[in-house]
């Protein structure tokens, strides 16, 4: 049998995989220069385009998912009649795992008969509503991520068609990961999305700080991809499958109940033969604490990809050491891949085992957004910041996980959506501060509405979205939706720890917002030194030389009105271009909400 292949299913993927063929090829054989780096970003910037015009295509169409790599019928009905001859009523689709006279014995597997409604076929890749509403989100945050990218590499000290060609890698596996329906295709997609950043954080030529965050990155995806692994492995164990519509079915059906002599009225080995299935009625005893075990490794394996306690350390070292839009692209694209998995596996796959996971996903969620919000309170870097702003905003989108509520994914995606948006908006305007010398604490940002009106009303409009404030109705709405879900629930406990870090996460959004509209120290003469001083008690003093009015400062010759700064001749255009998309989407979102909500797929 040979599998049919829909193109048009998989067509994103092709997109953005031959765009990277593409950029990688120009680059190996182009010479190296100003033009041939801003054509490289052009081709990515079109390419992403494309995938992202596809995709819309795809929404917008008429009639069921579309499926593809899919099982072949005659297949399956072959298999099942080689293994289920002698059972009675029992070869249907999957077939039983051991001959035998067990009554009703369908399931593939040594836990006993699945009952339920399974697909006739099964099919590793299926482009539904919620494939298409995660691959909108990563083509999205990838355009911004592209013009950000396009900025941070004016500066020549990073390979441009190795940038371009992993980050279309990333993207290319965080557009396949929500439309994965097997175990395997799942795994693949998530590590082509988590395996190239590794190398984007690293790229930038003698940056120790870069190297650095490019190893603990690596450490820690290895571990977390091997803790998942091993509960991959044991949930296709205990159900026979990767396939996880067929997963569910007979978790629901027969993991729970043991299967052996006198369990089900008939044998689990064909005759009562001594095969190598003569131990299986010994085994499917201890099977409900096998599923317990790997839906627990499972949860931690992807814990570690959305950055939630207890594994979040790396979040601080790696987004400050990583280049800016290598942050920007954690935050958002690798967040919305690693969320997209975990729904797929508890909600598709585990989803008849809410007791096991949805208590844990609430005590997580309640303490990573806790440790987060603490953990940026003490913060005085302006990336690092946004790490633990980054890691407490992971637990609001995993609260609505927490509570026992059909429509609780759908509040955690509508959060995903209108979290990109601002987030993506914050780190576009960093990137921006960051371009001048020494632009990364926070105290670099005081007085920036004053020196730069556009850029500083932008940063200050997304943080108060992400604190949920008004005029930032964007970030109110995200929370209203999840902690309405939350107390539906039956969260009450879970809400009260949302509200109370919901006010924690005010103190350090509205200090910065409070320091960009704060007037700048203004030079003073001391000693034949022009110093600053503010006049408020501010513990910074600076020389002209590197303050906001030197040399290297906000109008030097590197700074925003330098050749490479905000009206230079490079870098700062992509940049405030993706700052415009970024504050038209927040706009958007804090004015028609609905918008999200109508986007988010109906369960």
């Amino acid at each position: 049998m040979i599998q049919s292949i829909d193109y048009y299913a998989v067509a994103p993927l092709l997109v953005l995989a031959l765009t990277a063929a593409l950029v990688l090829l120009l680059d190996a054989f182009l010479p190296r220069g100003r033009h041939v780096r801003s054509a490289l970003g052009a081709i990515t910037l079109a390419g992403t385009f494309a995938a992202l015009a596809v995709v819309a295509s795809q929404a917008m169409r008429a009639g069921g998912p579309l499926k593809t790599f899919c099982v072949p019928e005659g297949l399956l009905a072959s298999a099942g009649a080689a293994v289920g001859g002698a059972v009675p009523g029992g070869a249907g689709a999957g077939g039983a795992a051991v001959g035998g006279a067990v009554p009703g014995g369908g399931a593939a597997s040594l836990i006993g008969p699945a009952v339920g409604p399974v697909d006739a076929v099964s099919c590793s890749f299926v482009v539904d509503d919620f494939a298409l509403i995660f691959a909108g989100l990563a083509l999205a945050a990838g355009i911004v991520v592209v013009l950000l990218s396009a900025a941070e590499l004016s500066c020549g000290d990073i390979p441009v068609g190795e940038w371009y060609f992993l980050l279309l890698c990333t993207l290319t596996g965080a557009v396949a990961l929500p439309a994965s329906r097997d175990l395997i295709m799942l795994v693949v997609a998530l590590e082509l999305a988590s395996l190239p950043v590794f190398a984007l954080a690293a790229l930038r030529r003698y940056d120790g700080r870069g190297s650095e965050a490019a190893i603990k990155l690596f450490l820690v995806s290895v571990v977390s991809t091997a803790v998942m692994l091993f509960g991959v492995s044991l949930l296709y164990g205990t159900t026979g499958t990767v396939y996880l519509d067929r997963m569910a079915s007979r978790l629901r059906a027969g993991v729970l109940q043991p299967f052996g002599p006198g369990a089900g009225g008939g044998s689990a080995v064909a005759g009562g033969a001594d095969t190598a299935y003569g131990s299986s009625p010994e085994i499917t005893h201890a099977l409900p604490a096998v599923v317990t075990v790997a839906a627990v490794l499972v949860l931690a394996g992807f814990a570690f990809k959305i950055a939630a306690v207890p594994f979040h350390s790396w979040a601080g070292d790696v987004y400050q050491g990583s280049p800016v839009p290598v942050a920007a692209l954690l935050s958002v694209v690798s967040k919305a891949a690693g969320f997209a998995g975990l729904i797929l596996i508890l909600v598709t796959a585990l989803g008849s085992q809410t007791d096991t996971w949805v208590p844990l996903i609430a005590i997580i969620a309640a303490l990573t957004m806790t440790a987060g919000n603490l953990l940026a309170l003490r913060q005085y870097q302006a990336v690092r910041l946004l790490a633990w702003s980054s890691v407490a905003q992971s637990g609001y989108i995993l609260a609505p996980l927490g509570v026992r509520n059909d429509e609780a994914a759908n509040a955690s995606i509508a959060y995903l959506v209108f979290y990109a948006a601002m987030n993506l908006g914050a780190f576009a305007v960093v990137t921006l501060v960051s371009r001048r010398r020494g632009g990364g604490e926070l105290d670099d940002y005081r007085g920036l509405v004053f020196h730069n009106p556009a850029a500083g009303l932008a940063l200050a409009f997304f943080l108060i979205c992400l604190a949920g404030l008004p005029p930032g109705l964007a970030g109110l709405f995200a929370k209203i939706v999840v902690f309405r879900e939350v107390v539906d629930g039956g969260g009450g406990w879970l809400a009260v720890v949302m509200a109370v870090n919901t006010v924690i996460g005010l103190y350090y959004y509205v200090a910065w917002t409070v320091r960009i509209l704060t007037p700048a120290p203004v030079p003073v003469p001391t000693g034949g030194v022009t110093g600053t001083a503010t006049g408020t008690g501010d513990r910074d003093v600076r020389t002209s030389r590197t303050g906001w009015a030197g040399r290297t400062g906000w109008a030097g010759r590197t700074g925003w009105a330098g050749r490479t700064g905000w009206a230079g001749r490079t870098g700062w255009v992509p940049a405030a271009v993706a700052v415009v998309l970024a504050v038209g989407a927040a706009l958007a979102f804090s004015a028609a909400p609905q918008l999200v909500f109508d986007l988010v797929p109906a369960h």
